[in-house]
């Protein structure tokens, strides 16, 4: 069994920055992948944002957050984070840390399948 917790957010005007934290427990957790996803509205689709391999070593973007998003890992208490600067109103969201059921293509967002609960982001301009 795995299970993600995820933890931060808040409120935060346009150009400022947050950071959310991730932990995950289980079987096999120092091998998954990680991610953070996104969802700006219960009408919206689920949008990846960024994700980062069993060591922490490679990462990955998507295009919306480049140069602003930073994902990182501390592989020895295995947290996970992702510091967002320049934050901007579209970036208003819940979002959400997942880990992988594989060890490996974890820039393909379909391989996140343990989900934390969800942390509110909201940006106002």
């Amino acid at each position: 069994q795995v299970n993600v917790m995820d933890y931060g957010g808040g409120s935060v005007q346009a150009g400022g920055s947050l950071t959310l934290s991730c932990a995950g427990y289980g079987y096999a957790i120092d091998r998954r992948c990680f991610g953070w996803f996104r969802r700006a509205s219960p009408e919206s689709e689920r949008e990846g944002v960024a994700t980062v391999d069993f060591n922490g070593e490679k990462t990955h973007y998507a295009d919306s957050v480049k140069g602003r998003f930073t994902i990182s890992r501390d592989t020895a208490q295995n947290m996970i984070r992702l510091e967002m600067n320049d934050l901007r109103p579209e970036d208003t969201a819940i979002y959400y840390c997942a880990a992988t059921d594989r060890w490996d293509a974890c820039d393909n967002w379909a391989n996140y399948k343990y989900w934390g609960q969800g942390r509110q982001v909201t940006v106002s301009s």
